[in-house]
């Protein structure tokens, strides 16, 4: 085997450089073809015979029983692929030292396993996608096995004394580790201060080897203390301890290689850092969303879920590029609190997307799912600081997932049901329920080795994360469509508004009424496009009487809106054939009730010829006359009671006499400091005002916060004919 090594390595050091110039026509080599033919042919001699030497050595040496590594290092690097030896369990401590026994240069472990870390050709890590992957310790004969372990290797360093070597760690294990070099602690990756060790997210670590490590011809002893948190147990089949080689070499190789290693674990996990920002942009739209419907609270919903599952995907990332937090402490958030409140989050969400009400046990159930699945999840995965014996955890993983297949079914059965209810806008989510389920169930298509991985622009993706983007793509597609319906919708509902408030202007009098005796003003300003306040002032056609009616109806909007038309339609009817306050009131409190909050509070008043007043009140704020509150008894609004005591009191107008009838709306105008408008303010306002539209604007200047409507009834000194 040494024969042809040495005939290999001559005609690669002699030969070949003196047959290359030639083949590649590289003319400006052949001067010095000459001195290139002796260095080579002298490292082609001394090559082989150095290597032979050290095999005659390590052949007759007296420490056979320890096997020794041959590293030949000029300014370059080796994987230290093996042979290793390998041990479960922890080192006792020397007494004296206080240096773990297992890491000393002159520990005899020729009673270990031996293990080799070469990575199969085209391997990769089935998690990151990371290149180079070998299986742990579970599936090489310790399954099931968490807890310490040690590596250790004996390599005889050859190179020159002034190279300053260092030791890059495995950049792939579970979970952490201490590097030895003879004994001494060179570094460590994770926390060890603790009576538990607190781990991280593997990273590439390199340390730089004590001066001593220059000597040329040196043997060293490298040891790894590794730790293994039992929830990694529950991840893959494979794990456990080293998962690629270290690499020891000179510090600048080194230093580029960690660094590439970082470049690499960059890309590897830079797909959900992508799926966490997408996430965060199609969660703010969504809440955004909100603007333009506020009625529609899905976008609420689906906001705050993206959101959520962004900041999963976020933490995943920062904990694997740096070590602020440990993994014990995001692991736990991530998986037993965020991961189960996302899956439950969709059942919601779809409910609500769908406007489903039926059956009304479902979130209900979906609380008490929630609940079973982060406990079982916590128990299965060994996320308590109490370890959880494997046979136990293994039954909560089972758990878990029961419960998540029933959450999938619940999940399930909600879409089919809008798919009934709804035919294509169910069709169109679908997609969306069946990416969301890739993600929920990941844990599992990973220990099954079916989460395939690509390396689009040099990223990796996984199955996981490309339903992820799939999911936010289809997302925007629906949000997008509702959004054009809810903006139709919109339109149609303004184009009602419209149609409402040109009703309302239609059925409300004129700004000025004269007539025989009476001068009437009026002023109307809605607190929105359609107002609850209303008044129609009816003279009758054969006596020369007035009748009157004031009120205001519960709430605004067009709902109150479509209140007032019914009133004005009832007033108008009844007025035609009785005009008694009384009997007006009696027939308007009969149409509103049983209509559940439809109330309204209403002040009816005929005024005769000769200036002589009944008015009835049903809870209405009192009239002003000549800017002094009228003493009415208190009485209730319409629609409250069956047969209501309505209060009722007569009165005559003098010439001259102004009669003044407000809403509420002017009494309760609010400013920015909080302070009403108050009814001293209307008193005094009335005092000097000259007509209804001062009262209105001044309450209006003051901030409106409800509908005001004045009314201004001055009886005049001379009267003149009721026209035919």
């Amino acid at each position: 085997m040494l024969k042809d090594l040495d005939i290999a390595v001559c005609y690669v050091l002699v030969i070949l450089p003196v047959m290359l110039p030639r083949t590649l026509e590289l003319r400006w080599l052949r001067p010095r073809t000459s001195l290139l033919i002796l260095f080579c042919f002298v490292a082609g001699c001394v090559a082989p015979a150095r290597l032979i030497a050290d095999n005659a050595r390590a052949a007759t040496s007296a420490v056979d029983a320890k096997a020794t590594t041959q590293v030949l290092l000029g300014d370059s690097l080796v994987a230290l692929n093996g042979p290793w030896k390998f041990r479960v369990g922890d080192s006792p401590v020397d007494p004296v030292t206080k240096r773990p026994l297992w890491a000393e240069p002159d520990f005899d472990d020729s009673g270990w396993e031996t293990v080799d870390v070469t990575a199969p050709k085209g391997s990769s890590d089935p998690i990151s996608g990371t290149s180079g992957y070998v299986p742990g310790w579970t599936a090489k004969g310790h399954p099931g096995y968490w807890g310490y372990a040690w590596y250790r290797i004996r390599i005889k360093v050859d190179t020159r004394s002034d190279v300053n070597l260092a030791l890059a760690g495995p950049s792939d294990l579970d979970d952490i580790y201490q590097a030895f070099d003879n004994g001494v602690l060179v570094g460590a990756f994770g926390d060890f201060s603790g009576s538990t060790p607190s781990i991280y997210t593997t990273r590439p670590v390199m340390f730089p080897l004590p001066a001593e490590s220059r000597a040329g011809n040196s043997t060293r002893v490298l040891a790894f203390r590794v730790w293994m948190e039992p929830y990694t147990l529950t991840q893959l089949d494979d794990v456990g301890g080293f998962h690629n080689p270290p690499l020891i070499g000179e510090l600048g190789a080194v230093t580029a290689i960690h660094q590439v290693k970082w470049d690499e674990l960059y890309r590897g996990y830079a797909g959900s850092l992508i799926v966490a920002v997408v996430f965060s942009l199609l969660g703010l739209v969504a809440i955004s969303l909100l603007l333009f419907d506020r009625s529609d609270p899905v976008y609420l919903w689906i906001g705050a879920l993206l959101l959520l599952a962004a900041a999963n995907n976020a933490i995943s990332t920062l904990s694997t590029w740096t070590e602020w937090i440990p993994y014990m402490i995001t692991a736990p958030f991530r998986l037993a609190v965020l991961s189960p409140l996302i899956f439950a989050g969709w059942v919601m969400v779809w409910r609500v997307w769908f406007r489903l009400h039926r059956p009304s046990w479902v979130p209900w159930v979906l609380a008490v799912q929630l609940a079973l699945l982060m406990i079982s999840t916590s128990i299965g995965q060994n996320l308590f600081f109490v370890i959880v014996p494997a046979p136990v955890s293994h039954a909560f993983h089972l758990v878990s997932l029961a419960v998540r297949l029933t959450m999938a079914a619940l999940l399930l059965a909600t879409i089919f049901q809008a798919i009934k209810d709804q035919g294509l806008e169910g069709w169109l989510a679908l997609p969306a329920i069946v990416l969301a389920g890739v993600s929920v169930f990941s844990a599992e298509l990973s220990f099954l080795h079916i989460i395939p991985n690509w390396f689009p622009f040099g990223v990796q993706l996984n199955l996981r994360q490309l339903a992820d983007l799939l999911l936010v793509a289809t997302l925007s597609v629906l949000l997008l469509r509702r959004l054009a319906i809810s903006m139709k919708r919109q339109r149609q509902m303004a184009l009602d508004v419209k149609q409402a408030q040109e009703v309302q202007q239609v059925i409300l009098p004129q700004p000025r009424t004269v007539l025989p005796g009476l001068e009437i003003e009026s002023e109307y300003r809605p607190a929105l496009e359609v107002g609850g306040d209303f008044f129609q002032i009816i003279p009758h056609p054969s006596d020369g009487s007035l009748l009157i009616v004031v009120g205001d109806v519960a709430g605004k909007g067009l709902k109150a809106g479509m209140l007032v038309a019914l009133l004005v339609g009832a007033i108008r009817t009844v007025a035609q054939f009785d005009p008694d306050p009384l009997v007006l009131l009696g027939a308007l409190n009969q149409r509103l009730l049983g209509r559940g909050d439809a109330f309204a509070t209403c002040l009816a008043m005929r005024i005769n010829a000769d200036g002589a007043v009944t008015l009835a009140n049903a809870g209405h704020i009192a009239p002003y006359l000549n800017g002094n509150a009228m003493e009415l008894e208190g009485s209730l609004p319409l629609g409250m009671l069956d047969a209501p005591e309505f209060s009722l009191i007569r009165f005559s107008l003098a010439a001259g006499d102004r009669l003044m009838l407000l809403s509420d709306g002017v009494a309760e105008a609010t400013d920015s400091d909080g302070r009403l408008f108050g009814f001293e303010r209307v008193q005094d306002l009335l005092r000097n005002a000259t007509s209804a539209a001062e009262v209105a604007r001044e309450a209006q200047r003051f901030g409106q916060e409800d509908d005001i409507s004045v009314i201004s009834v001055t009886r005049t000194a001379v009267r003149e004919p009721l026209p035919a």
